[in-house]
């Protein structure tokens, strides 16, 4: 609004001389305004005072300046409102936030800043880094391949391929590629008295095996029996079939042991498959020691269920099987994958076949380690030895 060129008490001095009985177009005339002019300031200061204008002045620039912090109050409610419920943590999130202030309510950056609680040079810095173009795509790529992988085995696979990185920056790769593995939940157990659990010295000294369960698309079951040895992790066996019986474990376990060498024990559950006359024949025929867990403590055959662990989760849960062959097939590969390509976080990040090739020749290796006993939990049958 432009400024009057006449103050308060000028203008309450000019309506004066009118009121005291000059013409109103020889005191327009006299002061170069208009009538108009004239009688708007009739209108506003007719009958104050100096001293009475100047506190009206005061009051309207009082109530300029409350207006126009209202009018920011409600604004800045405005912006606030705006990124309600947006996540502002990293610094490129807040930068976001200022520049969608910006462009939405036109705002100055200085503002927005103001309102977001956000430093300024936060917003202005820009990162000098490298885009790690080729280190991104390799790793999506394998991420893609091992869905189930997370950032320490993808990690190690860069190693191999001759990719040297910090752990730290890698992590923080992965971790804006948004590559993080989702948890599957589960039941909550109980969890009972634990038994120690001894660890073999070496190849074939102890098998570990189970059954796993799946369903075709079509609805149909079918089951996997699995085999690992404890000490190299390895997958001996790895067969599915819709039924599977002692006799069929029986003869699963020679073809194992011809390929192999004869285990000096073996640790299983209390399945029927497990405990019926066919297996207790074989394992008195072929002098393999078998030894059954406790009922109820699968804790204490820990091996082949962390093995089924990462058998549902990296290759069950990522397949739809639409057939028995196309499930064997899958299997098959998986199982090459496993002994050959996949790193152990308990061997030192190497995998099976490594640890087989660097046990080879070492002083007892294959060889029947002395007894050793497991002591039972409270309550169940007393301790069993497990090599003879």
């Amino acid at each position: 609004m432009k400024r009057s060129r006449f103050s308060e008490e000028q203008i309450i001095a000019i309506l004066k001389e009118q009121e005291a009985g000059l013409p109103t177009a020889d005191v327009c005339r006299r002061h170069g305004v208009s009538s108009a002019t004239f009688y708007k300031w009739k209108a506003k200061f007719g009958g104050l005072e100096v001293s009475e204008a100047k506190r009206l002045r005061q009051l309207e620039d009082e109530n300029a300046k409350l207006k126009k912090l209202l009018a920011e109050a409600m604004l800045d409610n405005a912006m606030l409102k705006e990124i309600t419920g947006k996540k502002m943590v990293a610094p490129a999130a807040r930068r976001e936030a200022v520049a969608h202030l910006e462009q939405v309510f036109e705002v100055s950056q200085r503002r927005a800043c103001d309102v977001l609680g956000v430093d300024r040079t936060m917003v202005r810095y820009r990162s000098r880094r490298g885009d790690d173009g080729a280190i991104r795509e390799r790793m999506r790529g394998l991420a893609a391949e091992r869905r189930r992988f997370g950032y320490r085995r993808l990690h190690w696979l860069l190693g191999r391929e001759g990719v040297i990185i910090n752990h730290k920056k890698f992590r923080r790769l992965y971790r804006e590629e948004r590559l993080q593995v989702r948890r599957r939940g589960g039941r909550k157990r109980a969890l009972g008295t634990r038994a120690p659990m001894t660890i073999p010295q070496g190849r074939n000294q102890r098998w570990s095996l189970d059954f796993v369960s799946d369903a075709l698309a079509c609805g149909r079951r079918f089951r996997i029996f699995a085999v690992v040895d404890d000490f190299t992790r390895e997958c001996v066996r790895l067969i599915a079939d819709t039924s599977i019986s002692g006799l069929r474990v029986a003869r699963e376990l020679d073809w194992a042991i011809a390929e192999r060498s004869r285990p000096a024990l073996i640790v299983s559950d209390n399945g029927t498959e497990l405990t019926s006359m066919a297996i207790l024949r074989w394992s008195k025929e072929r002098n393999v020691e078998w030894h059954y867990i406790a009922p109820g403590k699968p804790q204490q055959n820990g091996f082949i269920e962390s093995f089924n662990a990462r058998l549902r989760d990296e290759c069950l849960n990522e397949t739809i099987f639409t057939s028995l062959a196309q499930a064997r097939s899958v299997l098959a590969v998986w199982r090459h994958d496993y002994n050959h390509h996949r790193p152990h976080s308990s061997l030192g990040n190497m995998t099976p076949a490594e640890m087989v090739a660097k046990s080879i020749g070492k002083p007892g290796w294959g060889l029947t380690p002395n007894p050793v006993v497991i002591t039972p939990a409270q309550g169940h049958q007393s301790g069993r030895r497990l090599y003879s």
